[in-house]
């Protein structure tokens, strides 16, 4: 495999030899406009061509096509090794070498996760409705390990200073987790600013995932190296792909 560009983000946790995984950036690619340069979502108002170009490109590092999810910022997972009928998902995991697990993002978080020996991965899509619905529980369920054996990395979404909220959704946290206030400032009536990093450690931990990586890189505070539907409105995907080699 070709190295990523430079300037994509290659998670700093301690995975297991046999385990590869990076986030794009909006760097290197075809793009132009809003959506410069390096967007992957086909469902977006992009030139298909170039999304076309760049997901070549990005396929050209890796040993498979990725498993490609229609995400609806829900809680299903599938297994990437034998995909189902219908990919309408926020989460896949793997446990052979060579399939791709990939999610999409621009704001939402990308958690990938892997067990210590490398024997299974995954990635998840965690925006709120998501993260609230269970995605991240979801799929720790679904790895074939104890929770306790998983890391779980957090790469770039929303962060604490930019995102802000209603009721509805500080409230879906609270119902299952008064705790989770904590993870919600108060900005004005009715409004708060929601860490959704904070948000999906206690979730993790919760699930009994103990080491957690990443969350540091606010996509909507970092114009020229993230996408952000919050700050752009119609703008480009960033993918999280990650995968077991032999």
């Amino acid at each position: 495999m070709d190295r990523p560009h430079p300037d994509w983000i290659v998670p700093e946790w301690p995975a297991h030899e046999s385990v590869r995984a990076f986030v794009t950036t909006r760097a290197g690619g075809a793009s132009r406009g809003a959506y410069e340069t390096f967007n992957l979502g086909r469902r977006t108002d992009d030139d298909p061509a170039a999304v076309d170009s760049n997901r070549a490109a990005l396929r050209g590092l890796l040993p498979a096509e990725p498993l490609w999810l229609k995400q609806v910022h829900g809680a299903r997972v599938v297994d990437a090794d034998r995909p189902p009928d219908t990919l309408e998902a926020d989460a896949a995991v793997s446990r052979n070498p060579g399939t791709v697990c990939a999610v999409l993002v621009a704001d939402c978080v990308p958690v990938l996760f892997s067990d210590r020996a490398g024997t299974a991965v995954a990635a998840a899509h965690a925006g709120w409705r998501g993260m609230a619905a269970g995605v991240l529980e979801n799929t720790v369920r679904a790895m074939p390990v104890r929770p306790v054996e998983l890391l779980a990395f957090l790469g770039p979404g929303i962060g604490p200073r930019a995102f802000e909220v209603g009721a509805d959704v500080r409230d879906a946290f609270l119902a299952a987790d008064a705790g989770a206030s904590d993870a919600f400032a108060a900005r004005k009536p009715g409004k708060w600013l929601a860490d959704l990093y904070a948000l999906a450690r206690r979730r993790l931990a919760r699930a009994g995932v103990e080491r957690v990586f990443g969350g540091g890189l606010c996509t909507w505070s970092d114009t020229a190296r993230f996408y952000s539907h919050r700050r752009d409105g119609p703008t480009g995907r960033m993918a999280a792909v990650i995968w077991r080699v032999p």
